[in-house]
This record gives structure tokens, C-alpha cells and sequence, in this order.
């Protein structure tokens, strides 16, 4: 029992809660309980209510008296299939009152499923004890809770986490979400959070997502869930908490930027009906095997369609032929041995590319015959492998055929979906592009041959994946001529880079002669008119054009035959701003 001074102060503070919605669906799928009030008892902040309890050594017996207070709230909820997100103290393990089971009896005195509960353990303040919060995860696992990393990529314990704890989700932190559509290294950074959560069958959240623009990266990202003031601030009132947030669904819907020939074909997706937990006995599995004749495994699921497992023929199989065969099939207590049978699965979306999945399916080490589709985290079909394999071909003659044959560079369709999405109406990124072109580069050709003039295109093919940041669009439009796209990028960084890229090639092209065109600087041909002349050694002209939120193309059409014939009078970059669709 808390002392009298925690009592009072418990009754008087309350719980607001905030939704946690699909990306693509906007239903909801959980609520956080957040602690509120603390200020009006004499706290300048949660964090503070928390270290005077842990200092009075009453941390524990705290929390069980909120989290009682946050479940029967929740509990008030009309909600089919919601979760809660509770969090934990990661204090609470050395308390010396900690006990496990006593979220157990809470939840069973209000009639709440103990699948509905996510504990959140964040990395904060872990720079003491790494240890603290994998410890916490590891006990509450034990008692089969789900388990959330919050704050991740904030403290030094989240990727000892991921490896040792198994949990269910993960929170990348605000710190990493606010602004990302114009931070590449935060992109860079949430995109390999999230393919390696995703392989590791770990869904993600992105916690407080305020702005569209967020919203479409950490979607372009592959987030399974947002969490922030985009979708709605943290309710004192239940009854303002709703099932579905449409306006997130109609944001997917009008989502430009996917690329549906990257996207899974339905027609690969095999519908094999799944088993309910709940009726995971031995004689409903004979009778599912007896109906289907040809599946060798079960996919199994919970009352929400979630998937839980997959149970395969063979084991049965093996318990059937087993000396306990006949006392399994008529004992009610079947279903926990089938438990334990149980194996685990490789799951996709099926808003997931094809690039993705394939992805998904190498990194997790082949853990089962193909990968399962889920729908807004609901169990959808099951790809085999044999499809994954079909699909990969598909997928890898698409490449070949958008990839330029010489340089197996990006080509045009990789460029007209720049446009698409640099001229896409309403968009606020700013979307820089970078056109090079050759100079001199058919006489070089007359004189030394094409095979040579290949050396050439091959030579600033890697001097442009050598000194162009990854995230970049690097792409070769045909013959002599390349194309860089470049997103939220700043143009002075643009600059300095292609003038660089220009001053090497120029350095490295000149190899390519011979030792007297070399030392002369330049080669005698005939021009276009059959008229000999002095032609310069190579080198490559560039024209840098900065788009800015809502220009037309038709601007850029009108302008690039001339900005592209002024930049070959030039040993420098041509740097021109559409804004407003006028030329700066």
C-alpha cells in the first residue's frame, strides 16, 4: 500500500491517451496511456514526479497504483481489438517490492486480455546500465506481455535490445522524425532501423509525427504505424479517441510516390485460410488437413487475424505416429502441446515493394517455405517460394530493362518519376536536378575509336558513384549524357560537388590520349562541316537547376535547351532557381 502523501497524489493525476494508427489503413491499432496533472501536484514534469518516488523507494508500489488507474480507463474504451501502450519505469527492477504477477491479477479484476498490453520501456537513461532496460524486457517477456522499445536511438542499450529481448515494436525517437523530409541522415538512419526491425519481425512506429511531409517519408520509409499531433493530441476524453483517422487513409490513397510496378502481384499471393488459436486442437488440425489436402502447413492466428505461428504437417505428423498419438487426440489439453509447436514466420506487407520483401525474406536466414502476407497487420495470404523466386526474376528483368546496358545506371523511367514527383502539385520538398553532357566528346570518338569513347562514359559512371551521397538519383540518359536528382538538398553542397565531379573527370579523361594529344592539349579532326580544326581534350559541362514547391514543368521544358547550350561556354557549373516558374 502507497503512504498517505503517494496516495493523494496518485488519485489526482490522470491519463490522457494517443492513438497509434495505421499508416496505410489510418485504423487504429493502440492508444499510449501519458500521465498527466503532474504540475498541478507540485512537479515541473513527469520525469521529476518519478525520481522523488524512486528516491522515497515507492516506485513500485506507484506504478501498480497508476497502471490499475491507466487499464480501468482503457478498460472504458469501445474499441474492438484495441491495445494499450503502458510504460515502465525502468527503475522498477530494483525496487526491492518488484514482483511479476501483479499485472496479471489488475488485468483479470477488470476483464482485460492480457494480449491487449504493451509494455514501453524506453532507452533514456540508460548511459548507468546498459543492462537495465534489457533486463526489464527479458522478465516481462517471461510473462508474455508484449514489449515496445520506446525512444529508440536515444540511449546506448536499444540495438543490445533488439538482439536479446525480441521485442514486438519499436519507437523511433522525435528526435529523428521532426523534419525528416529535409534531413538525409535521419533518412538514412530510420530506413536501416526499419529494414532491419522488419527482418527481425519487428513492427515500428514513428512517434510524434506533426506534418504531412513527416508522414510521407516515414511512409515512403516503411513504417507500420505513426503516433503523433498529425493524427491526433494525447485525449483526456475517451469518447474523442476514434476507430479509423480517415484523413490518413485518404493521404495513402493520394500517395503519388509509389511505384506500383514494384509492388506485389496479387495473383503470387496464395489465399491458405488460417486456424484460430482458440481452436487449436489435434482433431481440428486433422480435419483442417483432411480439407486441405494440399497445404503442408497451417497458418495460425488470433482472434484479430494477427499471426502467431505456423504449424506444419510433418510435426503432427510426428505426434501422431508418436506412442501418445491416441491420448493427444481426445485430451483438452492438446491445443497447449500444439503450442509448442508452433514455428516461427517471415511477414510482409503488402504495401511492401517487391525490392523489399525479397529483402525481408534473404536477411531472415530462410526460417520458413516462403513469406506471409498481412493486411494493416492482419493476416492476408502466403507467398511460397517458388513465387519469391518468380517474382525476383520479374523484378530483376524490370531493372535490367530501366537500366541503361552500358553503364547499368538508372535510366529515363527512373528520371520521368523525378519529374513526376518533383512537379507533383502541393509538394513542399525542394528538388534539385544536375544535367551533364560532354564536351568534344564525337571527335574524341572520330579519332579514338568507340571502344574508347565507352572507357570514357564508364570513367565518369564511377567518378559519380564515387562522389555522389548514396540517397541520390544517379542515372546516364543515353551517349554522353547524365543525370543526378537530388531532394531537399542544399544548393551550395550541389555545387561544390559537381564542381568537383567536372575537375576530376577532366583530370582522368586525359589518360585516355595519347602522350602527345596529352601534352599538346588537344587533337586536330574534322568537324561536323568536314573542316579540320583544334578540338580540347575532354571535359564535361553541367547545368544545376533547382526546383522550388509549386512550378510547372512546362517552365523547365521551355528553358533547358538553352540553359543546356549556355553551360557548354563554361569550365564551371551553371547554376539556375526556378521559383514562382521565373528563373533566377
Amino acid at each position: 500500500m502507497l503512504d498517505n502523501k503517494w496516495e493523494k497524489m496518485a488519485k489526482k493525476v490522470d491519463f490522457a491517451f494517443q492513438p497509434i494508427v495505421n499508416m496505410q489503413t489510418g485504423e487504429i491499432y493502440a492508444v499510449e496511456a501519458l500521465l498527466r496533472n503532474t504540475k498541478n501536484i507540485g512537479f515541473h514534469s513527469i520525469f521529476n514526479f518519478f525520481d522523488e518516488a524512486y528516491n522515497d523507494g515507492v516506485l513500485y508500489k506507484l506504478d501498480l497504483s497508476l497502471r490499475l488507474k491507466a487499464f480501468e480507463k482503457f478498460s472504458r474504451i469501445d474499441i474492438k481489438d484495441l491495445k494499450l501502450f503502458y510504460n515502465l519505469d525502468n527503475r522498477l527492477l530494483y525496487m526491492m517490492d518488484f514482483r511479476l504477477g501483479n499485472t496479471d491479477k489488475i488485468l483479470k479484476s477488470l476483464d482485460i486480455d492480457k494480449k491487449k498490453i504493451c509494455f514501453e520501456l524506453s532507452e533514456r537513461g540508460t548511459i548507468k546500465d546498459p543492462s537495465s532496460v534489457t533486463n526489464l524486457v527479458i522478465r516481462y517477456k517471461q510473462e508474455k506481455f508484449k514489449i515496445a522499445i520506446d525512444d529508440f536511438g536515444t540511449g546506448v542499450a536499444g540495438f543490445q535490445m533488439l538482439y536479446y529481448a525480441e521485442a514486438n515494436y519499436i519507437k523511433i525517437d522525435r528526435f529523428f522524425i521532426q523534419n525528416i523530409q529535409n534531413d538525409n541522415k535521419k533518412r538514412l538512419f530510420c530506413s536501416r532501423i526499419i529494414d532491419m526491425a522488419h527482418i527481425m519481425g519487428i513492427s515500428v512506429v514513428a512517434e510524434g509525427v506533426e506534418t504531412k511531409e513527416e508522414y510521407y517519408t516515414c511512409l515512403e520509409l516503411g513504417a507500420d504505424y505513426l503516433q503523433g499531433y498529425f493524427v491526433q493530441k494525447p485525449q483526456k476524453d475517451i469518447e474523442d479517441i476514434e476507430p479509423v483517422y480517415k484523413d490518413i487513409r485518404k493521404l495513402y490513397e493520394k500517395n503519388l510516390r509509389v511505384d506500383k510496378s514494384n509492388k506485389i502481384d496479387e495473383s503470387k499471393i496464395e489465399k491458405i485460410d488460417p486456424l484460430e488459436i482458440k481452436d487449436l486442437t489435434f482433431h481440428n488440425v486433422f480435419l483442417y488437413f483432411k480439407k486441405h489436402k494440399d497445404s503442408s502447413f497451417i497458418p495460425v492466428v488470433d482472434e484479430c487475424r494477427h499471426l502467431i505461428g505456423i504449424l506444419y504437417e510433418e510435426d503432427i505428423r510426428y505426434l501422431s505416429y508418436s506412442q501418445y498419438g491416441m491420448s493427444l487426440a481426445y485430451n483438452c489439453e492438446t491445443s497447449i502441446k500444439l503450442k509448442n509447436h508452433l514455428k516461427k514466420f517471415v511477414s510482409a506487407d503488402i504495401g511492401w515493394s517487391v525490392d523489399k520483401i525479397l529483402e525481408i525474406y534473404n536477411g531472415s536466414g530462410n526460417i520458413s517455405k516462403g513469406i506471409y502476407i498481412t493486411r494493416g497487420n492482419r493476416y492476408y495470404g502466403f507467398v511460397s517460394l517458388q513465387n519469391l523466386l518468380d517474382m525476383s526474376y520479374k523484378r530483376n528483368l524490370e531493372i535490367a530493362t530501366e537500366k541503361n546496358p552500358l553503364t547499368k545506371l538508372d535510366g529515363n523511367r527512373s528520371i520521368d518519376r523525378f519529374f513526376i514527383e518533383a512537379f507533383k502539385k502541393d509538394r513542399t520538398r525542394i528538388y534539385t536536378f544536375v544535367y551533364f553532357d560532354f564536351n568534344n566528346f564525337k571527335q574524341f570518338n572520330d579519332v579514338y575509336g568507340f571502344r574508347n569513347g565507352d572507357r570514357a562514359i564508364l570513367m565518369f559512371r564511377d567518378i559519380l558513384k564515387k562522389y555522389v551521397d548514396r540517397d541520390v538519383l544517379i542515372a546516364h540518359i543515353g551517349g554522353d549524357d547524365f543525370f543526378l536528382g537530388y531532394r531537399d538538398s542544399e544548393f551550395g553542397d550541389i555545387y561544390e560537388a559537381v564542381f568537383n565531379i567536372m575537375e576530376i573527370f577532366k583530370d582522368q579523361a586525359s589518360s585516355l590520349y595519347s602522350k602527345g594529344d596529352r601534352e599538346q592539349g588537344f587533337i586536330i579532326t574534322k568537324d561536323r562541316f568536314g573542316v579540320e580544326r583544334k578540338f580540347d581534350l575532354l571535359s564535361v559541362s553541367a547545368v544545376i537547376i533547382e526546383i522550388h514547391p509549386n512550378n510547372t514543368q512546362s517552365v523547365l521544358n521551355e528553358i533547358i535547351g538553352e540553359v543546356k547550350k549556355a553551360s557548354k561556354k563554361m569550365s564551371y557549373p551553371l547554376g539556375i532557381s526556378i521559383v514562382e516558374n521565373k528563373l533566377s
